[in-house]
């Protein structure tokens, strides 16, 4: 069989009931993060931008567009899951796989509850196709990894596949029609990393990824075909992004999985394989009890990292979510690193600038290398010559190192407001996401999330 029908018959087969308890709590926490994610960039211009023109576009009414102040409007499931996918992903606030750094569990949440919506599903049915989801994604997504990064393309094109299986898991589809969803999948979406490391291109990715994604699945199901076999053939999906042959794709399945051993939630906002510097930074200024003015040098060591990368003086949001430079003067600067280093006053802040001129890349680390999961290890050093350093082999969030409901609540708490929600709206919507796997119809959270 191909890769995708292989991939397909285990998407298709496994129920609610064989999955560990710990890729459902996972599941349930995508969603609080996710949603946090997308108040957080509920008021942000590109998100605005596409609201209006999903509006403009109408069609039949089947899924909620969240935080849709004053409007009852619904939208077709592709047009609501595009729209709630870039609100997520404009604030940089959202999660990733720290193999690759791809932002699954946007497209995939946006479109399952989108689906749900429409289908009448019930919270075990999300929870499972976004487990299942995020399976696909990872699996397809290291097949082309590092391949696909060094060339230039963007993680979107791996993030398709997530919601593509979980629409097509939540429709019902047989293993036939999800392997045509995931072919389809594999020839609809492409991305450059550089548009979306410098502008707004970034959560155009994201939205295309859960719109895309959704498509794909309700053409499958209408009988849509295309080459089965794209991803294996040759000049197929893995051997354009990656020159690689897929071969481990469909090994072991269920053996493992993603949401539990790569997925990472952000708990705080920029570019995920930065968190682990800040963290890193902060942790060794605190041990110090360093002051800005003692500071002489910040050294990064970090495996395969040569040169710093991204702005090194952000000056807005964009700048500031791919520089790593800001992330480790940041935490030395408040021995700390949260949703407030997002703000403007934080991002144009002197003290970190000027911190940020005395940060240095050092030699790779050699000892622990193969355990750093976008880990670094930071050193300060002071003008009369102390040094304290530190070592984060995996930012906090991160599944391997188990992630805490406290943390997620803080997140959701923090970030909810943002969208204009009443405190009580909050409390109650947190609440079914942490029951979620007894919610009989989706409706129970979307309707809560309406301004």
């Amino acid at each position: 069989m191909t890769v995708a029908r292989t991939l397909a018959a285990f998407l298709t087969q496994v129920s609610y009931a064989d999955l560990p308890p710990q890729t459902i709590e996972h599941a349930a926490m995508l969603i609080a993060s996710t949603v946090a994610s997308a108040a957080c960039g509920s008021g942000i211009d590109s998100a605005a931008m596409i609201r209006d023109l999903a509006r403009e576009r109408g069609g039949t009414p089947q899924a909620s567009i969240w935080f849709d102040s004053g409007s009852q409007m619904k939208l077709p499931v592709a047009d609501a899951a595009w729209v709630n996918a870039v609100m997520s992903d404009a604030a940089a606030s959202d999660d990733s796989d720290l193999r690759n750094i791809v932002h699954a569990g946007t497209p995939l949440v946006a479109t399952s509850l989108a689906t749900a919506e429409r289908t009448g599903a019930s919270g075990q049915d999300v929870l499972a196709a976004i487990v299942l989801g995020y399976e696909a994604a990872g699996r397809i997504g290291e097949a082309v990894t590092p391949g696909f990064r060094a060339q230039g393309f963007h993680g979107c094109l791996i993030a398709i596949f997530a919601g593509a299986a979980a629409t097509a898991r939540l429709l019902g589809l047989d293993a036939a029609h999800m392997a045509q969803a995931i072919a389809l999948s594999a020839t609809s979406i492409g991305g450059l990393m550089a548009a979306a490391n410098t502008s707004v291109a970034r959560e155009y990715h994201a939205e295309l990824a859960a719109m895309l994604g959704g498509q794909a699945a309700l053409a499958a199901q209408r009988g849509f075909m295309a080459e089965e076999g794209i991803l294996e053939t040759e000049q197929g999906f893995f051997a354009v992004y990656g020159n690689a042959d897929g071969a481990n794709v469909t090994r072991d399945l269920g053996a493992s999985w993603d949401i539990i051993t790569d997925m990472a939630v952000k708990l705080v906002p920029g570019g995920h394989p930065h968190h682990a510097l800040a963290e890193a930074a902060a942790n060794a200024a605190r041990a110090g009890r360093i002051v800005p003015d003692e500071v002489e040098t910040i050294t990064l060591s970090r495996p395969g990292v040569k040169t710093l990368a991204g702005p090194l003086h952000p000056a807005n949001l964009i700048d500031m979510a791919h520089s790593p430079a800001y992330f480790l003067a940041a935490g030395v600067a408040d021995h700390d690193f949260s949703w407030v280093h997002a703000s403007e006053s934080k991002i144009t802040d002197p003290v970190i600038h000027q911190l940020i001129d005395k940060v240095r890349v050092g030699e790779p680390p050699t000892e622990q290398a193969e355990q750093y999961k976008q880990g670094a290890t930071v050193t300060i050093r002071t003008t009369d010559g102390r040094t304290f350093s530190n070592i984060v082999l995996a930012p906090k969030g991160a599944g391997i190192l188990g992630i805490d409901w406290a943390d997620i609540d803080a997140k959701y708490r923090t970030l909810m407001p943002l969208a204009h929600m009443r405190d009580e709206q909050i409390e109650a919507s947190l609440q079914i996401i942490h029951d979620f796997r007894h919610v009989t119809h989706v409706s129970a959270l979307v309707d809560l999330l309406r301004v």
